[in-house]
């Protein structure tokens, strides 16, 4: 994982974690890397890691068992809220770089029916 400077990076690590649970690769009941572990993979401050899991305990997307670890919540409705949340956000940004490019609604809506069909075609 590569951290950008346009995002803190402890809201990095949540966004990290949000998208290993969208693609399947967290679940619920899941033990994560300890803070320490995950701290030094990431080469990362341990505070900061400490922030993002504290975020996470909050956000009920994990659970800190003393002694046994941290685990992610078992919360399926969960994920289809991290996953519409995430995709929102992405989109925004792209609706406002495109307008920045000074790109219309109409134009954005032909760029992508374009894109759509391309893939498509790549697809087969």
């Amino acid at each position: 994982m590569e951290f950008n400077n346009s995002k803190p990076i402890y809201l990095q690590i949540i966004d990290y974690i949000k998208k290993q649970l969208i693609r399947g690769e967290l679940k619920g009941g899941d033990k994560i890397s300890s803070q320490r572990e995950f701290a030094q993979q990431m080469k990362v401050n341990p505070n900061t890691v400490q922030r993002a899991y504290r975020e996470m305990e909050s956000m009920q997307l994990v659970e800190t068992i003393r002694g046994q670890g941290t685990f992610i919540c078992n919360q399926e409705e969960m994920l289809a809220v991290i996953q519409e949340e995430m995709a929102g956000d992405l989109l925004r940004h792209f609706i406002e770089e495109m307008y920045s490019l000074g790109y219309s609604k109409e134009a954005m809506v032909q760029l992508i029916e374009k894109w759509k069909t391309e893939v498509r075609e790549e697809e087969k």
